[in-house]
């Protein structure tokens, strides 16, 4: 989830507001045409030639959505939310800006000298935190009646509820593609970046590896420590696996102790390297919350995408194979290590 970082130029209240609008995960994202309608709908409710749906960042007010000659975003000191967002009811209406003398010297005369007409109405959450502000301007002075009011505070309710549909769809998405359990791609991601990346590999010649683990000791910690210790070992290890990766990379659990790496822009040899530092990174103790201390390995497997590869499934088959063997290989090596034949 975004946080903002801690910074002592912030009031604690500031703070709070920026992670409120950052834990919406919307500044800087696409069109979209509810956002879009909004917009439409505050123009002609206010017969206004300009409107935006803005979100109010720490130095910006970046728009989701306008009509009429607006940029894509505005600084700060310019935009008029801090003024809409004091003035009462969150609602500010200016008839004419060059007539008010609270605005004679305000930037936002250079910044947008054709506006004189301005109106906007703040969009809260259901905290109260102000996100932003639903805006008209024109070239006119004017004024708006009641029910142009109102109009304009409905659309900035409307806006924070397609804020929150939104955030709940990004949510939404994010569950049907992440295994719950560690935070990882589940199986579904896994295959979709296997798909994208032989695409890419066939089209662009460019080299990729796709590795599948599994642990080794994962059911005797399982079966002597109880479902719990199965539990941080597996979120351990998931953790460790994902630090040894580099960005861009999609690291899996596809199974119950099984894992698997999709490692775009690298050959066999970068792969093998990747597999020892996952191997020396799993084999480090791990303390249970129990505080009981314990220690799993694991197994990798790998197939590096090469022009005989026509499928996902030949690729998978591949690295399934080699996985056989390491985990056979292991399996001898404890046998020898524990003194049994």
């Amino acid at each position: 989830m975004p946080t903002v970082a801690l910074d002592t130029a912030l009031s604690p209240a500031e703070a709070e507001r920026l992670e409120a609008l950052h834990d919406q995960a919307i500044l800087d994202t696409p069109p979209s045409p509810d956002f879009d309608a909004l917009a439409r709908l505050a123009a002609q409710a206010c017969d206004a030639p300009v409107a935006g749906i803005g979100l109010l960042d720490r130095d910006r007010l970046w728009f989701k959505a306008r009509v009429g000659a607006l940029p894509a975003e505005l600084p700060a000191s310019v935009c008029l939310a801090e003024e809409t967002a004091q003035a009462l009811g969150g609602l500010l209406c200016v008839p004419d800006l060059s007539d008010d003398s609270r605005f004679q010297m305000h930037p936002v005369r250079t910044a947008c000298p054709e506006w004189r007409f301005y109106a906007g109405a703040v969009i809260h959450d259901e905290a109260g935190h102000a996100l932003g502000v639903v805006s008209v301007a024109s070239p006119e002075a004017r004024q708006l009646d009641a029910g142009q009011r109102q109009a304009l505070a409905d659309v900035a309710r409307l806006a924070w509820h397609a804020i929150d549909a939104h955030a709940q769809r990004r949510t939404l998405a994010r569950q049907a593609i992440t295994d719950p359990l560690t935070g990882l791609a589940n199986r579904a991601h896994f295959d979709q970046a296997l798909n994208v990346e032989l695409a890419h590999a066939m089209r662009r010649g460019e080299p990729f590896t796709v590795l599948v683990m599994d642990l080794d000791g994962f059911k005797e910690i399982n079966d002597g420590f109880g479902h719990a210790a199965g539990v941080d070992v597996l979120r351990a290890v998931a953790e460790r696996i994902q630090a040894q990766v580099r960005t861009g990379d999609v690291v899996a659990r596809f199974g119950i102790d099984e894992f698997g790496v999709v490692m775009r822009h690298g050959g066999r040899d970068d792969a093998q390297v990747l597999a020892r530092r996952i191997v020396r990174a799993v084999a480090s103790p791990i303390t249970l919350s129990s505080g009981d201390t314990v220690g799993v390995g694991i197994s990798v497997g790998m197939a590096a995408y090469d022009d005989d590869i026509e499928s996902v499934r030949t690729l998978l088959a591949q690295a399934d194979q080699a996985l056989f063997e390491a985990k056979r290989q292991n399996e001898k090596r404890w046998k020898m290590f524990m003194g049994l034949r």
